[in-house]
């Protein structure tokens, strides 16, 4: 098998639960799904194609996750968070991003954080064709790809849970041509540090673009 071909990656077959999954969060994401609004499986599911069974299974994994809430008679509704809930939990993203951004300069291989900006290059990539909910996607993989990096297990967890959460209000924060300008100028700079190997400088940067995000969010709650 030549070079060139063995560099494809591998056909992966997704499930119809993570086709399910993928396609509820992108709509919770996108704001096709409203903070506060009732999840109607039914419509739903005839809208996607689907049984009620792997809608379920999807709702139950939102959940989980934070971006979807069980309540008493009323259902599944789409998790509303206020500036408080905002506030908080970008606090800890923050204190966890940077130690974890730390530990990759330190810790990380030069392949691993190579890895990283061709990530990057491929999120520039999409901000410059205003692929706003691809790029989204790929800019929470960088942040995820940092924190992973610092190859803490316990570290990662507790980043993937609170990062799942605020997805919406993350994505929102990047309305509007100024505010988006700013997030990928902040991730120019990240990037920067941490192929420099620079753990304070990464670290300032974090901490610039965590609270960026929460003034940027702010403004659209």
């Amino acid at each position: 098998m030549s070079d060139a071909i063995a560099e494809y990656p591998r056909i992966m077959r997704r499930t119809l639960h993570e086709e399910v999954l993928e396609r509820l969060r992108d709509m919770i994401i996108e704001g096709r799904l409203a903070p506060g609004q009732r999840i109607n499986e039914g419509q739903l599911g005839a809208q996607l194609g689907v049984s009620r069974t792997p809608l379920r299974e999807a709702i139950k994994t939102l959940t989980s996750e934070g971006l979807v809430e069980i309540l008493p008679a009323k259902g599944a509704l789409v998790r509303k968070f206020s500036d408080a809930d905002l506030t908080q939990i970008l606090q800890v993203l923050k204190t966890l991003e940077q130690l974890g951004g730390r530990m990759a300069c330190q810790l990380a291989s030069d392949e691993t954080i190579e890895a990283i900006h061709i990530l990057h290059k491929r999120m520039i990539e999409l901000y410059e064709t205003k692929d706003r909910l691809e790029y989204f996607k790929l800019n929470q993989a960088i942040h995820s790809a940092i924190v992973a990096a610092s190859g803490n297990a316990v570290l990662v967890e507790m980043h993937e849970t609170l990062q799942a959460r605020i997805k919406r209000l993350r994505f929102i924060g990047n309305e509007g041509p100024v505010k988006w300008a700013g997030a990928v100028a902040e991730h120019e700079e990240m990037i920067i540090a941490l192929k420099q190997r620079d753990a304070d400088a990464l670290a300032d940067v974090i901490g610039r673009h965590m609270d960026s995000t929460r003034l940027r969010v702010r403004e659209v709650l």
